[in-house]
């Protein structure tokens, strides 16, 4: 049994639900075939609204519960609650949705990592950014540990330029009042605007910062929640920038995304593809694959051992690469821009 917590309720929540669908038409195929080493995969999900407390409160009862790993955890706050838990139970911390460097660094041999770090993102964005002359660049971020890796990831990428951001905001998780952050932001005449929150305040501060007068781009991490966010944001959506960590999901342009797509169209339930689904399908892909090579009888320490074994994996032309002392198995970065009629393009 694996265990996992993530939103389910609250502004969070879609990705939370994106995730577990995704891992679920895995683990779902795999068990309707007998399972692994005839053992099937139970993913039992708990609501945690994107809440660091209630997080632990659940990572503690599923570690009581003797769960095999935790699975698909969503975001940096909730994410940083739980890992100290799992790794002083010995219970690997599997494919967390966040980018955050505090669960990279220092090295933890429970923790292992199937997107690239948010630092990878932020320095990709500012190098697009640059490359075409804009320099004036502003951060808005959700006051917390999420929000300020993010912002150290944009300060570290403007500073190896001789650059500072010319204005700062911030948004308390979990909310959308973002008055006061547009016009501080505002203030300092940015060119482009780089977002560090969740779906439902960036859509706020996008359509806030346009009524204000803001006529310049945005630009968000994948945790934004790429679906989530052009569902909020409607036709306000054109020009959106994103940057995503997984393939396209929308279809298939890589053996990976129509490997994703199939599966979804057999599942046998509503299926929507999404960026947030595909990471939860890529992460459920690799657990299996280390799983197999855990043995007939499987340790969390074997898992641990399986996963570090998976060196340049292959997944449809996706490649996680991870080893004795590399848990990040990837820093595969793409930009992508919204349109008005809600598609998502290179």
């Amino acid at each position: 049994m694996l265990g996992q917590s993530a939103p389910f309720s609250g502004p969070a929540s879609s990705l939370g639900t994106q995730l577990k669908e995704g891992a679920e038409l895995v683990f779902n195929q795999v068990n309707a075939r007998g399972g692994v080493n005839g053992r099937t995969i139970e993913l039992r999900s708990v609501d945690d609204g994107y809440e660091p407390q209630r997080c632990a409160e659940n990572t503690r009862k599923l570690l009581a519960a003797d769960v095999f790993s935790l699975f698909g955890y969503v975001g940096t706050p909730t994410s940083l609650a739980a890992l100290p838990l799992a790794a002083a139970a010995r219970t690997p911390f599997f494919a967390p949705f966040s980018g955050a460097e505090a669960l990279r660094a220092p090295f933890n041999r429970y923790a292992f990592h199937v997107r690239a770090s948010y630092f990878d993102e932020t320095a990709e964005i500012v190098k697009q950014l640059t490359a075409v002359g804009i320099k004036r660049i502003a951060v808005f971020y959700q006051n917390d540990s999420y929000g300020q890796t993010g912002l150290d990831g944009v300060n570290q990428a403007l500073k190896a330029r001789g650059l500072a951001a010319v204005s700062l905001g911030t948004v308390e998780r979990n909310t959308v009042e973002v008055e006061t952050a547009v016009k501080e932001i505002l203030a300092g005449k940015p060119e482009a605007i780089v977002q560090v929150s969740a779906y439902k305040s960036c859509a706020a501060f996008v359509r806030a910062a346009r009524k204000a007068g803001f006529t310049g781009g945005f630009y968000n991490l994948s945790f934004v929640g790429t679906q989530a966010l052009v569902n909020e944001l409607g036709a306000d959506a054109r020009g959106v920038v994103i940057s995503q960590v997984m393939p396209l999901p929308f279809s298939a342009t890589s053996p990976l995304a129509g490997e994703y797509l199939a599966a979804g169209k057999s599942s046998g339930t509503k299926f929507e593809p999404n960026y947030g689904g595909i990471e939860g399908y890529v992460a459920a892909r690799v657990f299996v694959e280390g799983l197999k090579r855990a043995g007939a009888n499987p340790t969390p320490d074997s898992m641990v051992g399986a996963l570090e074994s998976l060196s340049n994996l292959n997944l449809g032309g996706h490649f996680i690469d991870f080893g004795p002392n590399k848990h990040t198995g990837s820093r595969y970065v793409d930009l992508t821009v919204l349109t008005a009629d809600g598609r998502v393009r290179h």
